[in-house]
């Protein structure tokens, strides 16, 4: 699979990217049928409801399965974001 990591109004430090790329190779287990994924990491201007946004967009043998979560870390939106992908996988094999 081909993972892209995308930094937008800021530098992602390597742990950060490691945290990703390992979160992302797990939905692997999920689906053979994964080509490539493309994670968007950016800052927004609302501190209320956290200011960290994941984007995660999946191609899956020609479909594409995204989730975006806000939240006041990367780590915490990057982890729903994978468990939303994972939801959306499993509907995905089931429909297939």
């Amino acid at each position: 699979m081909n993972i892209q990591i995308q930094s937008v109004k800021f530098d992602a430090d390597k742990k950060l990217v490691a945290f990703v790329e390992e979160k992302i190779s797990k939905l692997n287990r999920f689906s053979e049928d994964i080509l490539s994924a493309d994670i968007t990491l950016k800052l927004d201007k609302d501190k209320e409801h956290g200011n960290k946004v994941a984007v995660l967009k999946l191609d899956v043998a020609g479909d594409i399965l995204v989730a975006e979560r806000q939240c006041k870390s990367f780590e915490e939106a990057v982890d729903l974001s994978v468990d939303a992908l994972r939801k959306q996988l499993s509907k995905y094999k089931a429909k297939v």
